[in-house]
């Protein structure tokens, strides 16, 4: 039987090593300065593909008075906690806030909740929801076998996608998944959820299906 204690120290390490290189502590605008909390035990298990489970709200992320300034904002699953996420002035740190047409404004940790990876929201000046969905995933180094739907965010119609990409810290592949919604100024807001391995990503996905389902205009 595999060491499952040893399993969460792994993780606990890599998402050491995630945020160390993820701009968490040079772009963010919270507060705390000690070290990331090691994840806790998995508060749940992960869900089918077609039964992601439900998560309750337990606060706001991209309205007035919010961590991050947004064009939408969503509700978050207790225990995610915001943080936004500044340009950057070196050409090198503000090249990890880049991906394709999109800029990260807000990466919502899920640490404090127990799992190892980040709901990111980027925008995109202006564009079309699909066509800036496409290019960022085109973007996304090793991403395949994207398949885009039309899915329902809030009273907003957006494209979905959900994707392979090469799991660089576990070895094998792994599910990421992001929707894109249009905003009333022309651009693309882009939501994007990642995760440590599948596992992870299955975990956390009532969280993203929480926010998806709650967006709203700012």
């Amino acid at each position: 039987m595999p060491d499952r204690s040893a399993t969460r120290r792994v993780r606990a390490a890599v998402s050491a090593a995630l945020l160390a290189g993820l701009l968490l502590t040079g772009c963010g605008t919270g507060t705390g300065q000690g070290p990331a909390a090691a994840p806790a035990q998995r508060s749940s298990a992960p869900a089918a593909a077609g039964a992601p489970g439900t998560a309750a709200p337990a606060g706001t992320v991209g309205g007035p008075g919010t961590p991050c300034a947004l064009p939408v904002s969503f509700s978050l699953a207790a225990d995610w906690e915001p943080e936004a996420v500044e340009p950057a002035a070196d050409p090198d740190l503000a090249a990890l806030t880049r991906q394709g047409p999109a800029t990260l404004r807000c990466e919502v940790d899920a640490k404090p909740a127990g799992h190892v990876g980040f709901l990111r929201v980027w925008t995109v000046p202006e564009g079309r929801a699909r066509a800036a969905l496409e290019a960022f995933v085109t973007a996304e180094k090793g991403a395949r076998g994207a398949v885009y739907s039309a899915v329902e965010a809030g009273p907003l119609t957006g494209v979905q996608t959900v994707y392979q990409v090469d799991g660089e810290l576990t070895g094998g592949t792994k599910t990421e998944r992001a929707f894109a919604v249009g905003t009333a100024d022309g651009g693309v807001v882009i939501v994007h959820l990642g995760g440590l391995d599948t596992e992870e990503h299955e975990a956390m996905r009532p969280a993203y299906e929480l926010a998806r389902s709650t967006l709203r205009a700012s």
